[in-house]
């Protein structure tokens, strides 16, 4: 993975927060809170927490007496996820989810919402995950399903790649959403040494208030922006307005909603 494909900074995690947060992020994260509050558990820990979309839904479900630490490796993500959720009962931790700071058994269960993707070496993560549960602890996560299912990432995508014929930018289909083959999960999981596996699809609308926030969204506020601008600085403003002008070609003028789909996986010690 290239190290602009993980460059969350500047402005990008604003932008990623507010104009993709309620867009495709708030119903999944949503359904991972339920999923862990129906658990009951008493300590849960979030890797690659980002801009903390997961945490506060977390703190929304879970009781208070619940212990949540929220971590990420990207410094400038938790600290815009603090400032958002400026609550006590989260402790938030800059932490590498491929070798986490926490003893063996710490948790009842590990939560990671569209962060498995970014993982270099995803068995690595995963036993990670799995050391630090107790046992009959739970690791749940998800992961985006094939970008042709995901239809605003798909147009914008598209929109983008005709810009720059001869060098289209890939992160999009190449990161978050390259890594949906739920085969290949299932097998790196019990690699790292899960036994119980199940893994769900869930296909949910996302809603917009118009075609302008998921472009924005996409090519300002994730490194799809660091692809457009090692291109031509000049033109993430022409950039932004084709992945607009797609949106609104393809869904309309005004509000506007798209499929979204992926993966929930649930993996126990």
């Amino acid at each position: 993975m290239a190290n602009s494909d993980s460059q969350f900074a500047g402005s990008i995690p604003e932008i990623y927060d507010r104009y993709l947060g309620p867009v495709i992020f708030q119903p999944y994260a949503d359904d991972l809170a339920r999923r862990v509050a129906a658990m009951e558990p008493r300590a849960v820990l979030e890797t690659a927490a980002g801009t903390g979309i997961v945490t506060r839904a977390l703190i929304e479900a879970l009781p208070d007496a619940v212990v949540l630490i929220a971590t990420d490796l990207n410094q400038p993500m938790l600290d815009h996820a603090a400032r958002q959720a400026p609550s006590t009962r989260v402790s938030w931790r800059q932490a590498d989810a491929l070798s986490l700071p926490f003893d063996d058994g710490s948790f009842d269960a590990v939560v990671c919402q569209f962060g498995a993707m970014f993982f270099p070496d995803k068995i690595a993560a995963y036993r990670e995950a799995r050391r630090v549960l107790k046992q009959g602890g739970s690791f749940v996560f998800n992961v985006w399903g094939p970008i042709a299912r995901n239809e605003f990432a798909d147009v914008i995508t598209q929109a983008v790649a005709a810009l720059f014929p001869d060098d289209p930018p890939s992160f999009l289909p190449r990161i978050p959403y390259g890594y949906h083959d739920v085969d290949v999960i299932r097998r790196e999981l019990e690699s790292a040494g899960f036994s119980s596996v199940k893994i769900e699809t869930l296909d949910v609308p996302g809603a917009a208030q118009s075609a302008r926030h998921p472009a924005i969204g996409f090519c300002q506020g994730t490194p799809l922006r660091n692809e457009i601008e090692t291109r031509d600085p000049a033109r993430l403003g022409e950039a932004t307005e084709a992945a607009a002008a797609a949106l609104a070609a393809r869904f309309g003028s005004g509000a506007i909603r798209g499929n979204l789909q992926a993966h929930v996986i649930e993996a126990r010690k």
